[in-house]
């Protein structure tokens, strides 16, 4: 019997991804993700009490199925060598399709709907933040490493723009050299203190 709602529960995931994904959240229509789901509306109300709600468990389950093992690297003894894996990976992930169809989606919609932002950001909590914060202050001695992690990310992210804009996706020779130069500039600036 459990094993079958979370059979169910599971399938209107997939399929709110799906349709929140290519519809965005004013559109997303809860009729087909029931349909998509092979179950009723009523199903889907059931699990979920209103499209807010189901936003939010799917944002949730994006999450957990994304893989975005990237924070993992922070545990390499060699601090540079942490850093470059991370941000390696940080670029990798966040220039995949899923995420930045999130990102189209949180934008397009935020003017219209701005709950999503605030549900995104609630259901989604910043463990990346979390763990470099960690990192910067026992690795790098960093007393308030917020501003240094915002730009380092910030610096990371530079291919996003263009690759939304669909101007080309950057090589994985493009990538190394971002995460070397970004991450240089990140310990070079520690150094000096």
């Amino acid at each position: 019997m459990e094993e079958r709602k979370e059979a169910k529960r599971v399938a209107i995931l997939d399929a709110a991804r799906e349709e929140f994904l290519s519809a965005g959240f004013e559109a997303a229509n809860m009729d087909r993700i029931a349909s998509l789901s092979n179950v009723t509306k009523q199903t889907v109300y059931r699990y979920f009490p209103s499209k807010t709600d189901l936003f939010e468990a799917t944002v949730r389950w994006i999450g957990q199925m994304s893989g975005a093992d990237f924070s993992r690297h922070l545990d390499h003894p060699d601090t540079n060598e942490a850093l470059l894996r991370f941000a390696e990976g940080f670029i990798r992930w966040h220039l995949e399709d899923e995420p930045l169809n999130i990102l189209r989606l949180l934008v397009a919609e935020s003017g219209k709907s701005p709950e999503i932002v605030t549900t995104f950001f609630a259901a989604a909590p910043d463990e990346t933040n979390a763990v470099l914060t960690k990192f910067f202050s026992e690795r790098l001695g960093v007393e308030h490493p917020s501003e240094s992690i915002r730009l380092w990310i910030s610096m990371l992210l530079a291919y996003r723009e263009d690759v939304l804009l669909g101007l080309g996706r950057p090589g994985d020779p493009e990538i190394a050299q971002l995460a070397v130069s970004a991450t240089r500039l990140v310990l070079a600036d520690h150094q000096r203190e």
